[in-house]
């Protein structure tokens, strides 16, 4: 997943915020009756192969429009039947206030031109959703995990942007309290370049007895996390397959293997994706394409009996004609083949 942190977002990101904020509206009229009404299962979906749980991380769908009972019939639809969900939709369906700021538009290779004017409003928006954030009910949430169990689909971890430095303590412990209620078993963040966050965090993950997933791009090596898993039982690893092999250099087919025998207790989930080595150009590509060994790593998983989520992460280019629900199934296809089920 690209990059991010509480003070800029990439326009992908922004673009999938703005979509499911706006398809929320209906929901937030018409609540959960309306939700049962409209939305029926035939079948329900089983992505667990051999004791490999092939799941997804909902930002896969942010190429298109949801509020939350459109991103839990886009999972169905996939026949995924466990998530990494994102928190834009179900934070939405929970009451989150209502983003009206404007960002200006953003032009290639220029900075963000951002007024005192705005900044003043985006800091003022910030405190409201803390505000909300300390004290929402989590009913709403409990709501959701009920909505999903109904249909199939379990969510294992929850990563909404709640968890940064620039976030309140009461914030970060609405996250694990919000984990709890949607039966999460973690959190998931970017793992923070200050060790003190990592500590804070794992300090706040210890008392609510909820793991944090720390999530890597290509700084990924073999010691990478080896002070956050020191600072807190509780600090574990989100392991993105594929960054690890984009990132090249150490980082080897080979490498990645051992890695996740040696680590696979401190693992509490996966991203799974397809990309090249830096070498051969880094390029995230339809899954069988790249230089990310899935096939290894599912059956390892497989072989071990190690109990981790592999989430599917759509990042390559969704080809024309097709939409995020295809590729994703696509992608549950090749790894069902790859376990012989």
């Amino acid at each position: 997943m690209p990059v991010h942190n509480n003070n800029a977002f990439n326009a992908s990101r922004r673009s999938f915020l703005l979509k499911g904020s706006m398809a929320s509206v209906s929901l937030l009229i018409g609540g959960s009756t309306a939700w049962s009404k409209a939305f029926s299962f035939d079948k329900v979906p089983d992505s667990k192969f051999f004791g490999v749980q092939i799941g997804v991380i909902t930002y896969s769908f942010r190429s298109m429009p949801h509020n939350v009972e459109q991103l839990l019939q886009y999972i169905v639809d996939s026949g995924i039947s466990a998530v990494e969900l994102m928190g834009e939709s179900v934070e939405d369906y929970a009451g989150k206030p209502v983003n009206t700021i404007k960002m200006p538009p953003r032009v290639n290779g220029q900075p963000s031109q951002i007024s005192d004017e705005l900044k003043a409003q985006i800091k003022a928006y910030a405190e409201q959703v803390a505000e909300w954030r300390a004290t929402v009910s989590m009913d709403k949430f409990k709501e959701v995990k009920k909505m999903f169990k109904k249909a199939g689909v379990s969510i294992y971890a929850f990563k909404p942007n709640a968890l940064g430095t620039n976030n309140t303590d009461a914030e970060i412990e609405y996250a694990l309290r919000a984990a709890k209620a949607l039966g999460a078993r973690s959190v998931t963040v970017e793992l923070p370049k200050d060790p003190a966050h990592s500590q804070r965090l794992g300090t706040l993950a210890a008392k609510h007895k909820v793991y944090i997933g720390y999530h890597n791009h290509t700084q990924a090596t073999d010691t990478v996390w080896d002070e956050a898993l020191s600072q807190s039982p509780y600090n574990s690893i989100n392991l993105d397959c594929g960054h690890y092999i984009a990132a090249g250099g150490n980082n080897t087919k080979e490498s990645l293997l051992a890695f996740i025998e040696a680590k696979h207790n401190r693992i509490t989930s996966f991203h799974i994706k397809d990309r090249k080595t830096k070498e051969n150009g880094g390029a995230n590509l339809p899954w069988g394409q790249g230089d990310t060994p899935i096939k290894e790593i599912l059956n390892l998983l497989k072989e071990r009996k190690y109990d981790i989520p592999a989430s599917i992460e759509l990042e390559y280019e969704i080809p024309a004609g097709s939409d995020a629900v295809k590729e994703t199934k696509k992608c549950l296809a090749y790894a069902k083949g790859a376990l012989g089920a």
